[in-house]
């Protein structure tokens, strides 16, 4: 009787789940049906949730009559290059908090952590005002610049990572006559690499659709990353006329998708970080 209401219960819970899902699932298979849509249909908007045509020369159609090539660049630019520098400054941080010992460490780093808590409005217009005193708005600087020094987030979550690792290994490292940056690039660095995956994988899709400091210090369109691109492309149209919201959607995808198939590959990553740093938090 048991079995049979344990069968019972998994059914039902199966069932709303896949409801669930195919409710979230909508709006991204109609998203494909525009994508795919003829010019006729987008000037008609008479779409279907489920595509019924199979126009795939918009992507190239895409790439050929907008700037997409231009933001795309500027976006992989803007995600590789502030991905390695997170990945470098933030580990090497976590790595000063979790393993030195200095008088008013732990203060520096709630000090640190409460700069997670003051809102990115806050400090824009100074943040502006320096960027201009520079030289540096419409560059590519006040977007790639910051990430040389970490992010609080990150810190934290690598810290709570290393501190897992035995104080022992470092020992044995400095028996052996190893520095510090030994210790750190031999032993620490290949111990967490499962962390690193996972801040990799946060930083890139913060990049990627990285869209309000983008807007705010770039003045030409050639320069705007992808995410921008795409909205550019909803409020233009050809001569005068409404978008073509097939192009436009078929723009979108190739900013969703990657985002899509990287969820998918690193989520055994995001998730162990998460069992890790928290269970390390609740210690």
């Amino acid at each position: 009787m048991n079995g049979k209401m344990s069968i019972v219960k998994k059914i039902i819970v199966y069932t709303i789940l896949l409801l669930f899902s195919a409710a979230f699932l909508l709006p991204f298979v109609y998203m494909v049906s525009i994508a795919l849509s003829s010019d006729a249909t987008a000037n008609q908007a008479a779409y279907t949730i489920f595509p019924h045509e199979f126009e795939w020369n918009n992507f190239v159609r895409i790439f050929q009559e907008s700037n997409v090539p231009v933001w795309l660049k500027n976006s992989l630019i803007l995600t590789v290059t502030n991905t390695v520098l997170t990945l470098i400054s933030s580990s090497m941080v976590a790595y000063g908090f979790a393993r030195f010992r200095a008088k008013g460490k732990n203060i520096i780093f709630m000090v640190l952590l409460s700069t997670m808590m003051i809102p990115s409005q806050v400090t824009l217009i100074p943040q502006f005002m320096i960027f201009k005193k520079l030289g540096w708005i419409n560059t590519m600087l006040p977007l790639i610049i910051p990430n040389m020094f970490g992010s609080p987030f990150y810190i934290f979550m690598l810290r709570q990572f290393i501190m897992r690792l035995p104080i022992s290994l470092d020992e044995a490292a400095k028996i052996d006559g190893m520095s510090y940056w030994g210790i750190y690039t031999k032993i620490i660095l290949p111990l967490i690499k499962p962390a690193m995956a996972a801040v990799a994988i946060f930083a890139i899709m913060g990049n990627w659709n990285w869209f309000f400091e983008p807007m705010i210090y770039l003045n030409q369109t050639e320069k705007y990353p992808l995410s921008i691109g795409v909205q550019i492309l909803s409020a233009v149209g050809h001569a005068g006329q409404l978008p073509l919201w097939n192009l436009m959607m078929a723009a979108s995808m190739i900013l969703v998708i990657p985002m899509i198939l990287l969820f998918f590959l690193g989520q055994k990553q995001m998730f162990e970080l998460d069992i890790n740093v928290g269970s390390e938090s609740i210690k």
